[in-house]
């Protein structure tokens, strides 16, 4: 088989290789998961705050501890004359279990609703990374258009070049012709090579995003219908907020963290009891100062503890002050969160709106500028357009598909970052995303 035969079959081989490399949106978003150090970092903070939240569990849970010492004496009278040294060994193992402690019963609660808390930062962070890969995923997919468009106009460029230089050869045409010709083509150059470069940095994000070299991401399908939020109406969206957005999740629990912390500076004017037990155990070798014989006395005890505060310097009356404050601080926290919250819901939803309705213009206006392309080059051909007429139209046919194909991806996103704000989004939403990707 000759070497020219051979060319054709090694790109055929590796076109075939590129596209069993080929992932969708989901299996790149697995992929962040298992590396992006922003991902792992709030996973490690995750952690930390459940176990932080079950420390507070020590409060109503029983104490238990084992104290041991060894003292060595040495006893001297004159009289009667008496000298001797004697060790004693000695063990304790004491008990204690809170009967009534209402501030470590709220301080166990709040540390439930800490560990709950954790959960809403962990679900804003994952949906945080959704948005930060679909958005390297189609910045790819766009800049790898916006390139082909560029060579497509290149080509259509160079074909319209040669044939002003032929008709100038010929004389039907002057050398403004190929001198407009000549300069848009080297202006396409001058695009296509800002396009390589920025696909090569876009490329460069989304493998630094999920650690992999040359992630890449499948192409939209054709045709592609987007289909309309469901439900259509932004205020469905907005009231599916309040029980699912992480930020309102939030901002609720703080709320509840905050009462708690009310009733726990309230405690301070209510007795606590503890019930206490302990057994002892003393070994006297060479007896004590007042015997000189050994002996092992033991020791056990059981009993209650009530402590009833009686006066602190008024610490515990502004205690209550600031706690009232700050609990008035969260509740309007949680306010501005809500209505944050629902403004940029109604913002997602209307941008959805309005990029669906780009996409149908832009459909229309790349039908149009095909049309019109086709009429400059007939009417070139005829004598009633010129050369500056054709190259215009075609660089307005391409920028036209280059604003379409950005158009679809930002009404794609636009549908992620709709879930993200009222706090729906879920890996299922990928999934369903990657219906629309060719496989």
């Amino acid at each position: 088989m000759n070497r020219m035969r051979l060319l054709p079959l090694a790109a055929t081989v590796l076109a075939l290789a590129g596209q069993a490399r080929a992932e969708g949106l989901l299996a790149l978003y697995e992929a962040a998961r298992a590396y992006d150090a922003t991902w792992q970092s709030a996973k490690s903070q995750y952690d930390a705050n459940v176990s932080r939240g079950e420390q507070a569990r020590a409060g109503i849970l029983p104490q238990a501890g084992l104290s041991a010492g060894v003292t060595r004496s040495a006893f001297d009278n004159n009289n009667p004359s008496v000298n001797r040294d004697f060790t004693t060994q000695q063990a304790t193992v004491s008990a204690s279990q809170p009967l009534y402690r209402p501030a470590n019963l709220a301080t166990y609660r709040q540390g439930q609703r800490q560990i709950e808390l954790a959960e809403y930062q962990l679900t804003a962070a994952s949906q945080d990374l959704m948005i930060r890969v679909s958005q390297a995923y189609f910045d790819v997919l766009a800049s790898q258009d916006t390139l082909a468009f560029v060579r497509a106009q290149k080509a259509a460029v160079a074909e319209q070049l040669a044939a002003a230089r032929r008709n100038f050869e010929v004389g039907t045409s002057t050398i403004t012709d190929t001198r407009e010709a000549q300069a848009r083509y080297d202006l396409v150059l001058a695009q296509e090579i800002a396009a390589e470069n920025d696909l090569r940095v876009k490329r460069l994000a989304l493998d630094t995003l999920v650690g992999r070299s040359n992630a890449q991401p499948n192409p939209l399908a054709a045709p592609l219908d987007v289909p309309a939020p469901q439900p259509n109406e932004p205020e469905a969206w907005v009231a599916a907020s309040e029980s699912a957005s992480p930020a309102i999740l939030q901002a609720r629990k703080a709320v509840e963290i905050a009462e708690l912390e009310t009733d726990k500076a309230k405690a301070g004017h209510k007795p606590t009891l503890d019930a206490t037990a302990s057994y002892g155990v003393t070994n006297n070798v060479n007896g004590n100062a007042t015997s000189a014989q050994d002996s092992r006395p033991r020791s056990g005890n059981v009993g209650l503890v009530f402590n009833l505060p009686l006066f602190a310097g008024f610490a515990t009356q502004n205690r209550i002050r600031e706690t009232l404050a700050l609990e008035e601080k969260a509740k309007s926290d949680l306010e501005a969160t809500r209505r944050q919250v629902a403004q940029a819901v109604r913002t997602a939803f209307f941008g959805v709106q309005s990029g669906q309705g780009q996409v149908r213009a832009l459909e229309a206006a790349e039908a149009s500028s095909q049309s019109a392309l086709d009429a400059n080059r007939l009417g070139y051909q005829v004598g009633v357009r010129i050369n500056i007429d054709v190259l215009n139209a075609q660089s307005q046919l391409f920028q036209t598909k280059r604003d379409l194909a950005q158009a679809r991806y930002n009404v794609l996103l636009g549908h992620l970052r709709l879930r993200q704000a009222n706090g729906t989004l879920q890996p299922e939403d990928l999934a369903r995303l990657n219906t629309l990707l060719a496989r």
